[in-house]
Order: structure tokens, then C-alpha cells, then sequence
């Protein structure tokens, strides 16, 4: 190979890296918390940010969460934490076998998650929760900006929410 060539190569190489949103489009938790998402989706929330949407607020969720978890008499059945800067991208990873492993099973959590996460108190006083909001919702108004849930072997699912997307005719 050239030179001419080697740097061409280099130059397109350093290019891609400063695009901006490129370098961004990989996922740096693949591979290390969950595998390739299976399915990806973009959801286009209905609902607005709370003004309390924080980096606390986002902790302290997850932190409540894991404590009902404690609570049960039963092994926690996932792993839910964040991760990134801002502790904005929500993972939930299945800590048996049989769980989480289809689009069905993961879309049916994410119901149950619904009612649960519409008890916390953050929720109680809101005047601007609607009665179809889903947990996709929920999570958008407390600054989440992505969901990830994966039975931590074969499949995951991803949710990365764009206010700017177009919602789907139902």
C-alpha cells in the first residue's frame, strides 16, 4: 500500500471521527452490559420533561427501584442502573435465564413498569401525567434520553426517545 493511500485512508478515518453524532452512533455498552440490540426503535414522547428532571432525580429512581426489588421475598429478577454522563441512558438487564428474551416479554415489563412507576412520588403531584402515557413517557419526563433492556445473553431492546419523531398512526 502507498502512502498516498494509507493517508487517504487516515484522513477519511479522522473525518468520520469528527462528524459529529458519528462517533456517537455506536453504543459503547454493547458487548460489555448487553448484547447488539436485537430491536431498536425511536419513540417520539408525548410528554414534556418535569422541571425536576435531574441527574438526582434519575439516581434516585433507579435507587427505588432496586430497593422494592430488596423488599420482595423472591431474587431480584433484573439489574436496573444508568449510565452515562448524566446517568440519562436506563439499562435493565435480566438476571435469570427466561426473562427478557423476546420483544413480547421485554414490551410487557415495560407495561408493568408503567403502573409501578406511576406510584413514585415524583408522579403523584403531577398534574400533566395522562392516563395513556407509557413507561417510554414516564422515563423521557424524568430526563432519560435511552432505555435498553436485554435478557444479558442473546437480545435486547433498545428505546431512544426523539421529541422531533414522527408517532405512528395506531
Amino acid at each position: 500500500m502507498s502512502a498516498v493511500t494509507i493517508r487517504s485512508y487516515l484522513v477519511l478515518a479522522i473525518s468520520l471521527w469528527l462528524i459529529p453524532g458519528f462517533a456517537l452512533a455506536q453504543d459503547r455498552y454493547v458487548g460489555y452490559y448487553y448484547p447488539e440490540p436485537s430491536v431498536s426503535e425511536v419513540y417520539p414522547p408525548r410528554a414534556q420533561r418535569l422541571n425536576e428532571a435531574s441527574r438526582k432525580l434519575r439516581l434516585a429512581f433507579v435507587t427505588g427501584v432496586s430497593a422494592q426489588q430488596q423488599e420482595s421475598p423472591y431474587p431480584a429478577q433484573v439489574a436496573v442502573f444508568t449510565k452515562g454522563r448524566l446517568d440519562n441512558h436506563l439499562i435493565i438487564v435480566a438476571l435469570h435465564d427466561g426473562l427478557l428474551d423476546t420483544i413480547f416479554r421485554t414490551r410487557a415489563y415495560f407495561a408493568q413498569l408503567t403502573s409501578q412507576s406511576r406510584l413514585l412520588p415524583i408522579f403523584q403531584n403531577e398534574q400533566a401525567i395522562q392516563e395513556d402515557f407509557t413507561f417510554f413517557d414516564l422515563a423521557y419526563m424524568m430526563g432519560f434520553t435511552s432505555i435498553v433492556a436485554s435478557d444479558g445473553r442473546d437480545f435486547a431492546y433498545k428505546v431512544e426517545f426523539n421529541p422531533s419523531a414522527v408517532r405512528a398512526a395506531n
